[in-house]
């Protein structure tokens, strides 16, 4: 009988009865993708209650509002302890808990949703948020008006009726009045409703609902969580953005392939692997990108020189990357933010391989390696072999020409390139021009 009552209450005994989970710094998609997977875990364990650790500036629009969706369909008891503040997207996700706690001097709002530069977005983008916020305090029991003016600074309240009753006057927030946007510091969003309690430690919230102290867990990404939320971060993503332009910019400036390039490739690959999994790149922008490296990998190992097919394949990696910046449903705000994300990496790229290129050329390596002095014509010295004599003479082509080959001119086999066409075997050549020691042919007409 024991040993029956013992397997009943293991269950007890292993799994805590209350989740934290944190939410500070910038709220972006790692830590969306974070919720999404934890809290229908949490669910599936069962337990008391999920507190979140709140304290950001705000973030991502699109990961707020997945993260709030995750929050709504949980059917354990969510706490929102703000400690210290939740700003911006930060509101939206307190909302959608079914209690918030806020300590001592701990403020909430100002959820203008603004672009890269801190403007604010257009009428589109606020609409959507208003209705979120207003949507999200609702579904809690909570004021919507009051919800919306942390959105938009127009709304005027000038009383606000308690669901006790009570009317009272919100003269005393200037962020109630039309022209002001609202912020709500303890005291007030403890008076208009929008918070629950103030308590100011997580032990204080324990010991208010009856959650024992050393029955807590808190939830902790994994390291490849961490790991994607720290690439994913907008700063980390447009630096990746730049080295990667820099060392595919640099690679293509010098023959074959190199140390730049395989940096320049890492730093790309790092770029959409962890978009790929924070769900941020689809599989078109994936086959984008794919089709520029090919395209690049060709004109790198193939295709003497840089042209087109180089200038296309760095076309489609710059769309790849500017569509993977953009959420699902783009506002004007996210294109804007996007443009200038990518402008960063592009002017990025080009001014560091600049610096690069001007640094390395007065390093004592580089001075080994290289030339004091310029070998000129007039001083005798050439580069093409002495195959000037070439210029004008036929012959046929040993090989396929796609585009270079072997062809037999003068009864000499000599590789040779085409400008760009394919040539069959056996076909006769003309020899059009010499540069260095590549000689460029064409078929004969």
């Amino acid at each position: 009988m024991l040993r029956k009552l013992f397997i009943l209450l293991l269950p007890l005994l292993i799994y805590p009865q209350v989740y934290i989970l944190e939410v500070k710094g910038t709220i972006d998609m790692g830590l969306a993708y974070f919720f999404e997977r934890q809290i229908p875990q949490l669910n599936v364990e069962g337990g008391d209650a999920i507190i979140l650790d709140i304290d950001t500036f705000g973030g991502r629009v699109d990961a707020a509002t997945m993260m709030k969706n995750a929050l709504l369909n949980s059917e354990l008891p969510t706490i929102a302890f703000i400690n210290t503040k939740a700003i911006s997207a930060g509101s939206l996700i307190s909302l959608a808990c079914d209690t918030i706690v806020m300590r001592t001097g701990a403020t909430m709002g100002a959820t203008t949703v603004v672009d890269a530069q801190s403007q604010k977005a257009g009428e589109k983008a606020q609409s959507y948020m208003r209705e979120e916020m207003a949507a999200t305090a609702e579904s809690k029991g909570r004021n919507p008006d009051i919800a919306m003016a942390m959105v938009d600074e127009s709304i005027d309240i000038d009383t606000l009726v308690l669901a006790d009753g009570d009317t009272l006057f919100l003269d005393d927030v200037k962020g109630a009045q039309a022209g002001k946007l609202l912020t709500l510091r303890t005291s007030t969003a403890m008076k208009y409703g929008m918070a629950d309690y103030q308590f100011d430690s997580i032990d204080e919230i324990l010991g208010h609902f009856g959650y024992a102290a050393n029955n807590v867990e808190a939830i902790k990404p994994t390291w490849s969580e961490v790991i994607v939320r720290f690439l994913t971060d907008p700063i980390v993503s447009s630096l990746l953005m730049t080295i990667g332009f820099l060392g595919l910019i640099f690679e293509i400036q010098s023959p074959g392939w190199g140390i730049p390039g395989t940096f320049g490739l890492i730093a790309l690959i790092l770029f959409f692997s962890t978009s790929v999994i924070a769900d941020l790149a689809s599989m078109v922008e994936i086959l984008f990108l794919l089709g520029g490296i090919v395209l690049i990998g060709i004109e790198a190992f193939v295709i003497p020189g840089f042209g087109v097919v180089g200038i296309f394949g760095i076309g489609l990696m710059i769309y790849a990357m500017f569509t993977m910046l953009l959420p699902s449903a783009p506002t004007a705000a996210d294109i804007n933010a996007a443009l200038w994300a990518l402008s960063i990496a592009v002017i990025g790229g080009v001014v560091g391989l600049g610096l690069l290129i001007k640094r390395m050329l007065k390093t004592k390596a580089w001075q080994r390696i290289s030339l004091a002095t310029s070998e000129t014509l007039g001083e005798g010295y050439s580069g093409s072999l002495g195959l000037e004599e070439l210029v004008g003479k036929t012959g046929v082509a040993v090989t396929k020409l796609r585009p270079s080959g072997t062809a037999l001119v003068d009864e000499k086999r000599i590789d040779v390139v085409t400008f760009g066409d394919f040539i069959e075997q056996d076909a006769e050549i003309v020899v059009k021009r010499i540069d260095g020691n590549r000689i460029v042919v064409e078929k004969k007409n």
